[in-house]
């Protein structure tokens, strides 16, 4: 016995229209216009097998995105309503104060300012993450073998039979 086929989805007038838009869109990602052809045809009232044959993606993409348009608010823009979650990373290094500041650094010695008679240093040709390595470094404490002698003790490279 085959399955039962999908309910068609329910799409007002201003969906449909924001949904052929994107389609239609050349700057549309290619994915986010697959989606919303996914919905185009899940509103015409084909199920997930032939939307699936239709597009040439499998029947579990299309029954994702079927769901993800239901579960999604329903004053939420199209593209909203299909777009990808936020993907989980890495922490950010700099907070956007911090690429603010690294930013107008950087732009300080792409163009700097001459005075008559001044000779630019060696130091105003930096890349980007030339920058962000010197400024995401600690700065220098002490030099180690100073350390010790600081306090009360020898140095750890030092001899102490001769």
């Amino acid at each position: 016995m085959p399955a039962p086929k999908a309910p068609p989805i329910e799409l007002s007038p201003d969906q449909e229209r924001g949904l052929k838009r994107l389609v239609a869109a050349h700057s549309t990602p290619q994915k986010l216009a697959e989606r919303a052809r996914i919905i185009l045809l899940a509103a015409t009232g084909q199920g997930i097998s032939e939307s699936a044959a239709a597009l040439s993606v499998w029947r579990k993409t299309v029954r994702l995105w079927r769901r993800h348009w239901e579960a999604a608010a329903a004053s939420a823009g199209s593209a909203a309503r299909l777009s990808d979650a936020p993907r989980c990373g890495a922490p950010a290094i700099f907070a956007p104060e911090q690429i603010c500041q690294l930013m107008a650094i950087e732009n300080t010695f792409k163009n700097p300012v001459v005075l008559p008679g001044e000779v630019l240093s060696p130091h105003t040709r930096r890349s980007s993450k030339r920058l962000v390595f010197e400024y995401s470094q600690p700065p220098p404490l002490a030099r180690p073998n100073l350390i010790g002698s600081q306090c009360g003790h020898e140095p750890p490279l030092a001899s102490t039979t001769r």
